[in-house]
């Protein structure tokens, strides 16, 4: 049987199925994936999911003219309110964000992200972009989601070179697996059935903690042809 996903159909449906009907969601810059995800999860199972995103566009109606960095004015002017930026941060701090879909470079088992230098802070190899919103909305959002389009022993460490932010993560999908934060650690939650739990571990820089081996639900075909429908550009594939 020839396989009719790819890794970005994979995890683009893997974040969508992780998302509740009436839940606030929020994407940031740079992030296709989720914004994605967050649609597909609106027209499948989560009619009254509210989307919330950088330019402040509320339930952007479509994603056919998304800018390059997820953050343009064209998720406004499609969106049916504003909501503004400064008061999505009040919003969460006030514990009324449900889901905030962030970014990192470095990951250890304890949950700490780091988005700020790798190597020594104050003579680094490479220069991150730093926190932004992830100082705030990972501490304070109810479920912080993690997405990386790469799984290596770069990027999974035993200690990051730089704490960003730490706790509060809920799940990490990558290109292999699922994390899931629990217990002050990163556990897997689940393995996609394109890889495998010896490729995980080959590529994990720590020790994988699991209770059970758990393989990720593959993308349905009902979910393939909505994916085709709602982003036919392929976004979700521009990290890839």
């Amino acid at each position: 049987m020839v396989k009719q996903y790819r890794t970005s159909d994979m995890m683009t449906c893997t974040i969508a199925r992780m998302l509740q009907d009436g839940e606030t969601v929020f994407h940031g810059v740079s992030s296709h994936l989720p914004m994605v995800a967050m649609l597909l999860a609106k027209s499948l199972h989560a009619p009254n999911l509210v989307q919330l995103n950088i330019p402040g566009g509320v339930n952007p109606d479509s994603i056919d003219k998304a800018s390059y960095s997820s953050a343009g004015a064209d998720l406004l002017e499609c969106g049916e309110a504003y909501f503004p930026l400064d008061q999505l941060f009040d919003l969460s701090m006030r514990g009324k964000l449900d889901v905030a879909f962030l970014g990192g470079v470095q990951f250890d088992i304890h949950g700490n992200v780091n988005a700020s230098v790798i190597g020594d802070y104050r003579k680094p190899k490479v220069r991150l972009p730093g926190g932004a919103g992830s100082a705030v909305l990972i501490p304070t959002a109810k479920k912080a989601i993690i997405w990386r389009t790469k799984h290596d022993r770069r990027t999974f460490v035993e200690n990051v070179d730089f704490i960003t932010t730490r706790g509060n993560l809920w799940k990490i999908v990558t290109p292999l697996c699922v994390f899931e934060f629990k217990h002050g650690k990163l556990h897997l939650d689940s393995v996609h059935p394109t890889s495998s739990l010896e490729e995980v571990a080959e590529n994990t820089g720590f020790n994988l903690l699991y209770d059970e081996i758990k393989y990720t639900e593959l993308p349905t075909q009902h979910e393939l042809k909505t994916l085709r429908k709602i982003d036919p550009h392929d976004y979700r594939s521009s990290e890839f």
